[in-house]
């Protein structure tokens, strides 16, 4: 016979489930996990270091993002289809070079010239695009040439110059508003917005329905009518198209056409997307989770530069970082395949 009394059964009992947190629910939503290194790792670093917290510094750390954070923004919609751009960064570039060179040179007056860079870029996407889906090379092989082509294009089209003199439209969204203490650029508000827009669109149309179905499996979107020939050309035209956003707002933060900024952005970018939450086999992720993504390995570098860590160790802890995201991802999705 239990010798506990009422009382004491009460309080060993556990709290109703309405009034129970639910971890499991924290643990496996993908944006949970980044966020909360994020929150980590703001703290750490503001006790290593008093400027992290800094006006100035948190201006910088945005700055640095928006670029990054808009590539990977196109990078998340190749993600989501199962697919990868090794690419993305040397487009930019090569997008950059495009649209300084026309401006500065006075072949095209600067918002043609913008368009013409953004265009080249959209460009790169529909040939990726078109190679994936029509002649069904494997994505990693056709962004890999595509990496090499426009990196090629790049330094062949500046000539291995640094274009400067820029037109004020080229530069505009470098320009700062005060927001508090804190200076923020124009283009970190674009970022924002398109963020915005991609999170509406993937979540709240049926574009984005089909494109997580797309990401799911083909095969059963084909046969359950999605058009994924054209959806999944659309998707790697579009993910160009914000390549070339991104390569105009690289231009706006560093005031120049530079042949060597952002060749390497591709990595920080897939590093981003993979932080963020957005799987690698397809079908799951949030662009808000990117964003996150992005956050994150901005305030690592930025925080391991303010304590004297040197750029090869940032990268080191970097791709560590992408490691343990795949593993998690990879983790989650064996135990929701049970």
């Amino acid at each position: 016979m239990s010798t506990t009394t009422a009382p004491e059964r009460e309080a060993a009992a556990p709290p109703p489930a309405g009034l129970r947190p639910d971890w499991r629910a924290l643990t496996t939503h993908p944006t949970a996990g980044p966020l909360a290194a994020l929150v980590v790792a703001c703290l750490f670093f503001t006790l290593q270091n008093d400027q992290f917290l800094s006006g100035g510094n948190l201006s910088l750390v945005v700055q640095q993002v928006m670029v990054v954070g808009t590539l990977a923004l196109g990078q998340t919609l190749i993600i989501l289809t199962a697919g990868i751009d090794l690419s993305c960064g040397a487009v930019m570039a090569f997008g950059t070079i495009v649209m300084a060179k026309l401006a500065a040179d006075g072949t095209l007056p600067p918002y043609a010239a913008i368009a013409a860079g953004i265009g080249v870029c959209a460009l790169f996407g529909l040939a990726n695009g078109a190679l994936v889906t029509y002649i069904k090379l494997p994505p990693f092989i056709v962004t890999l040439g595509m990496l090499n082509i426009a990196f090629a294009l790049t330094h062949i089209y500046s000539a291995e110059q640094t274009i400067t003199d820029l037109p004020g439209p080229l530069t505009a969204l470098g320009q700062t508003f005060p927001l508090g203490r804190t200076d923020i650029t124009y283009g970190s508000v674009l970022t924002i917005v398109l963020f915005l827009v991609l999170a509406y669109a993937l979540s709240q149309t049926a574009w984005g329905k089909h494109t997580y179905a797309l990401g799911n499996s083909p095969d059963v979107a084909r046969l359950t009518g999605i058009r994924t020939t054209r959806l999944r050309l659309g998707i790697y035209t579009l993910a160009g198209l914000i390549y070339g956003i991104a390569a105009l707002l690289l231009v706006s933060r560093t005031g120049v056409g530079d042949p060597k900024a952002g060749q390497t952005d591709n990595l920080d970018a897939i590093t981003a997307v993979v932080i963020g939450g957005t799987s690698l086999f397809g079908g799951r992720g949030v662009v808000i989770g990117t964003l996150v993504g992005a956050l994150l390995v901005g305030v690592f570098r930025n925080g391991l530069q303010l304590m004297g860590v040197g750029s090869i160790y940032q990268t080191l802890i970097t791709g560590g970082l992408v490691i343990l995201a795949v593993t998690v991802d990879q983790f989650s999705r064996r135990k929701a395949s049970r």
